[in-house]
């Protein structure tokens, strides 16, 4: 990418993500849980593009989202590493519902940390780290694609492309505080012990080891949901109706409210967009969508 002084402006998209299985573990030091997680990035993206200023602070433009929001932190962040870059303006072109446990903020923070760095140089561990302070969604969306989650999220471990699949999302009408949902999910006595944790993590990793492979029915879990659907009654209503689409699997994205609908096999797209079409009249915004489409994490020149 040219140096900071020949770039005035760069694009990135920031895909949406679904948990296609969540497993909670206990509550760490730090206050966060051990997770055991399967992110796909998605065909549903927002876009960021930046501008250089000729002057001025840094600043953020994402309508609808209030600052100090993930993008403003992760410039932050940056400057506050050492970031050489000049003043920039971000615009974030929003698709992705907020607050929908799709990870539209973090995905959003990921990609303004992609192109901070295609502008002027950060050390990859910078980056990294960065990303895992501002939440445990970033470090996934980092590199976009299919990817095995520990830690409390932060630790990554891309996965060989999965079995062939698509997903008819259901959006809910209002969003759910990721934190509110985690409280109600200890007060439910959901978190799982450590060593059961670690026997799915393994489980995880023996069934998608090669390209090609599809979840086992019996690891397609999200702890979360019933948290969710305590917070969220209605959600219990939108994964009956996922089900009666046909899908093979229905299940709340992160944590929720957003449902979706999981179809395997070369018709899964086809599936999911019948889907979509059956039910976008009791969800408005229901809509078929695929894995992302590689390479998803270039920035190029706006």
């Amino acid at each position: 990418m040219p140096a900071a002084h020949q770039t005035r402006r760069l694009r990135a998209l920031a895909p949406a993500k679904v948990n296609l299985c969540l497993f909670l573990g206990p509550v760490r030091g730090d206050g966060r849980h051990e997770l055991v997680t399967v992110f796909e990035s998605l065909s549903l993206a927002d876009s960021l593009e930046l501008s250089v200023l000729d002057h001025g602070d840094d600043r953020v433009v994402c309508p609808g989202v209030p600052e100090p929001n993930l993008v403003s932190r992760a410039l932050a962040g940056l400057r506050a590493a050492g970031w050489a870059g000049p003043p920039v303006a971000i615009e974030v072109f929003k698709r992705t519902p907020v607050a929908a446990g799709m990870g539209g903020g973090s995905a959003d923070a990921a990609a303004a940390l992609r192109l901070a760095a295609a502008l002027a140089p950060v050390p990859p561990p910078v980056v990294t780290e960065i990303a895992a302070s501002l939440g445990a969604d970033v470090p996934a969306q980092l590199r976009p694609g299919p990817s095995l989650g520990t830690g409390a999220g932060e630790v990554v471990e891309p996965l060989e492309p999965l079995a062939p699949h698509a997903l008819v999302i259901l959006p809910a009408p209002a969003g759910l505080a990721t934190a509110e949902v985690y409280r109600e999910a200890d007060r439910l006595g959901l978190p799982r012990p450590a060593e059961e944790l670690a026997r799915l993590r393994r489980a995880l990793a023996a069934a998608l080891a090669h390209p090609g492979a599809a979840l086992p029915d019996e690891l397609v879990v999200n702890d979360l949901a019933a948290a969710a659907v305590s917070l969220r009654p209605a959600i219990a209503r939108a994964l009956a109706d996922a089900r009666t689409t046909g899908a093979d699997h229905a299940i709340v994205s992160g944590s929720g409210p957003t449902v979706a609908g999981l179809f395997w096999g070369e018709e899964a797209t086809a599936r999911a967009a019948a889907a979509a079409g059956a039910l976008s009249g009791r969800y408005p915004g229901a809509c078929a969508v695929v894995p992302a489409a590689e390479p998803t994490g270039t920035v190029e020149a706006a």
